[in-house]
């Protein structure tokens, strides 16, 4: 077990934010503006009305709902609370790092769905992000997952899933219950401290104390070593099998780790510092951490808006760390992509009605969410189980969105 610390860059803010009080850009700021050039870490400012002012909107709430999952299997969902004895939290150090963790999986479809979040996260998301609708509303979303379900037989690839700075697990659960619904257990991780909310069983909420640090180059690379060294705890816990009690249908011979934003750079640091993990997916993050001069072999994709492409916002850091991947990584580009709209958070400002960042011709809601779970499954396929996957070799003209950087 390990110890590290955590992660962001960038020079983008999102003009609308839902969960988590922000579409957290590349590493889009709090507190203080960085200056031209220096790295970041944090969240946008919001440009909703306060959560006062919603409650005399007299605003219509539409029920939101996530896309169907695309995969031949139902889905089951259950939470687990991992607490790593042997490690400090680096955010609170006289407390030991304790995580929340979602894993979704194939599964025999009995009992409940899953509701989307806890009552204490949306109101901190929505409360965060000043939205003018209920604090509970995130609680209602209509998901695709059933409750604590039993798991189908089966040896099934494990994917770790880790959220951007502020955001919280349930920022990709359209993603999660997709990648389940195909055949893989998902383990969706809270890092504590660096998300608006993380509910305990206990009913312990913590806040993000991210959210409250100036902006350094030297945060956003400790943040993600950090972050790399909870995925490593979570990877000994599920592959031990010591929590869950299907944890013996993981295969621990494939793994992946799939981050959005923060969450993307800390894949990064996996691939390169945890020899377990042998596919990894960077959605939109900028690298805190460089990849090694000497390369690395094991294939990675980076799937991104494009804020990085050179010349713009964050145009150094996605080129030469691509130069230092093998054949078997790709960089696909959607230049009319949001920050966000790798995650829920489009779909949900499309289902209210508000405006997406970026204007008209943005990248967003269920097209989001269709480009992201084609080509992420589509990378997974081919690297964890061997399986024919022409949709990397070229551009198609099912996603014409998408363009392949070399």
């Amino acid at each position: 077990m390990r110890t590290t610390k955590y992660l962001v860059r960038s020079a983008f803010t999102a003009t609308a934010l839902v969960a988590c009080a922000a579409l957290v850009a590349p590493g889009a700021v709090a507190a203080p503006a960085p200056s031209a050039g220096t790295a970041s870490v944090g969240v946008a400012a919001s440009a909703f009305p306060t959560t006062s002012d919603a409650a005399t909107s007299g605003l219509d709430e539409p029920t939101l709902a996530l896309p169907e999952p695309t995969g031949r299997f139902p889905v089951g969902v259950t939470p687990l609370h991992l607490v790593d004895e042997d490690r400090a939290d680096p955010w609170v150090p006289a407390e030991r790092r304790e995580l929340m963790v979602s894993l979704w999986y194939p599964a025999v479809p009995r009992g409940e769905i899953a509701p989307y979040t806890t009552e204490s996260v949306s109101a901190a998301i929505i409360g965060s992000a000043g939205l003018p609708f209920s604090p509970d509303i995130l609680t209602a979303v209509e998901t695709h997952a059933h409750d604590r379900a039993p798991a189908l037989p089966g040896r099934r690839p494990l994917v770790v899933l880790s959220p951007g700075a502020s955001l919280s697990r349930e920022s990709l659960t359209a993603l999660a219950e997709d990648l389940a619904s195909r055949g893989y257990v998902v383990a969706g991780v809270d890092h504590t401290y660096e998300a608006r909310a993380v509910e305990f069983p206990d009913g312990r909420v913590a806040g993000c104390l991210l959210c409250e640090r100036e902006n350094t180059a030297e945060l956003g690379a400790q943040v993600s070593r950090g972050r790399s060294a909870d995925i490593s705890f979570v990877l000994d816990e599920l592959t031990h099998g010591r929590l869950w009690r299907h944890a013996p249908m993981i295969d621990a011979r494939h793994i992946a780790v799939v981050g959005h934003s923060l969450g993307g750079a800390a894949a990064a640091v996996s691939i390169t510092d945890d020899p377990r993990v042998d596919a990894a997916v960077n959605m939109d993050g900028t690298f805190q951490v460089d990849f090694p001069d000497s390369g690395v072999d094991r294939p990675f994709l980076m799937l991104g808006s494009a804020s990085h492409e050179p010349g713009a916002s964050d145009g150094t850091d996605w080129p030469d760390n691509f130069a230092r991947l093998g054949a078997a990584s790709r960089w696909l580009q959607v230049p009319t992509a949001n920050h966000g709209s790798f995650t829920d958070q489009l779909v949900f400002l499309d289902q209210l009605g508000v405006p997406l960042p970026g204007g008209p011709g943005t990248v967003g809601g269920e097209r989001g969410v269709e480009i992201t779970t084609a080509y992420v499954g589509a990378f997974l396929d081919r690297h964890l189980r061997g399986r024919s996957a022409p949709l990397l070799d070229v551009p198609s003209a099912a996603y014409p969105e998408v363009e392949f950087r070399d």
